[in-house]
C-alpha cells in the first residue's frame, strides 16, 4: 500500500491500482499496442494529465502515445471573495493522499507540491502530447473555485449555480472574468506543438462520457465539427487542433447543466 491512516484505518492505494491495471492491460496484449489514448474525466481527466509520460514509458518506443484530459484542467484562482479555496483544498488533497511523490519533480523542486496538483504548473514538465477538452464555464469550477458555499454564504449565487441561465449581468461579467483566466492558464497549451484542446463556452462539466456529448447530430460543436472528430483530427496529426469558442450565450449546440437545490453545494 502506498499510505494509511492509522487514526481513520483510510488506505490510499491509487497508485497501486494504477500499477496493477496497467501491468494487466500489458500482459492481455497493450505491450504490442501501435496507438494508445489515456483519457479521464474531471479527476480523472486530472490524473490522465500525471499519469501521461509513465503510461507512454510503459508502452512500446514505437507506438503513438497521447493523452486527453475532460474537465480536468482546474486553475488556480480566486473564489469571489479574493481567497483561494482551491488552494486549500488541493493542498489537503495532496497531505492526506501523501500525493507530492507522484507529482512531477520538475515542478515541486520549484514549487509547493500542491501547487503542482493544478495542470497549468504541472503541464511544462509533461513530454507526452496532451489535449485538454474543457468547458470555459466548467460547472464545478464555477461552484467550487470560483463560488463555493463559503464565499457566498447569503447563498446570493445559488439561482447562478443552479442554471446559468438565471445569472445577472453582474454574475455573467465575473464568469467572463473566469473564463478569461482560464483561457490565460492555457497558454502552454496554445503555444505548444503537440497539445491540442477544445475549448467550449458551455456550463458543463465532462463531455466525453456520454455520446450526445462526444458525438452525436445534437452533440456540442465547434466550427462545425464534435468533441470526438476534433479530437480524432489532433491524434492523427491531421491540422493543428486550438479550438476557443466565443463567449457565453454564443454558442447554441451546449449542453448546458441544470442543477437541482440538492446539487447546490
Amino acid at each position: 500500500m502506498e499510505e494509511v491512516n492509522e487514526i481513520y484505518r483510510l488506505y490510499y492505494r491509487g497508485q497501486r491500482i494504477w500499477q496493477a491495471v496497467m501491468k494487466n492491460l500489458l500482459e492481455k496484449g497493450m505491450d504490442k499496442a501501435e496507438q494508445a489514448l489515456l483519457s479521464g474525466c474531471s479527476a480523472g481527466g486530472l490524473t490522465s494529465f500525471l499519469h501521461c509520460d509513465n503510461f507512454k514509458e510503459l508502452l512500446p518506443k514505437t507506438a503513438k502515445v497521447k493523452c486527453l484530459g475532460d474537465a480536468g484542467f482546474f486553475i488556480d484562482a480566486p473564489d469571489i471573495s479574493g481567497f483561494y479555496h482551491i488552494r486549500s483544498y488541493f493542498n489537503e488533497v495532496v497531505t492526506l493522499q501523501g500525493s507530492a511523490k507522484h507529482l512531477p519533480l520538475g515542478c515541486t523542486s520549484r514549487m509547493y507540491s500542491s501547487q503542482c496538483f493544478f495542470p497549468q504548473y504541472m503541464l511544462p514538465y509533461i513530454n507526452t502530447p496532451l489535449f485538454v477538452l474543457n468547458a470555459a464555464y466548467d460547472s464545478w469550477q464555477i461552484k467550487n473555485i470560483l463560488v463555493p458555499s463559503e464565499a457566498d454564504p447569503g447563498r446570493y449565487w445559488q439561482l447562478c449555480k443552479l442554471d446559468i441561465e438565471n445569472c445577472s449581468s453582474r454574475q455573467l461579467e465575473i464568469m467572463q472574468g473566469y473564463r478569461n483566466g482560464m483561457l490565460r492558464a492555457l497558454t502552454l497549451v496554445k503555444n505548444s506543438t503537440s497539445g491540442g484542446m477544445f475549448i467550449n463556452s458551455c456550463y458543463a462539466h465532462c463531455q466525453t462520457e456520454m455520446q450526445d456529448l462526444w458525438h452525436s447530430p445534437n452533440s456540442p460543436r465547434l466550427y462545425s465539427k464534435t468533441i470526438a472528430e476534433t479530437v480524432a483530427d489532433w491524434f492523427f496529426n491531421r491540422t493543428v487542433v486550438k479550438e476557443i469558442d466565443c463567449p457565453y450565450p454564443c454558442d447554441s449546440t451546449c449542453h448546458n447543466r441544470v442543477f437541482t437545490d440538492e446539487d447546490y453545494d
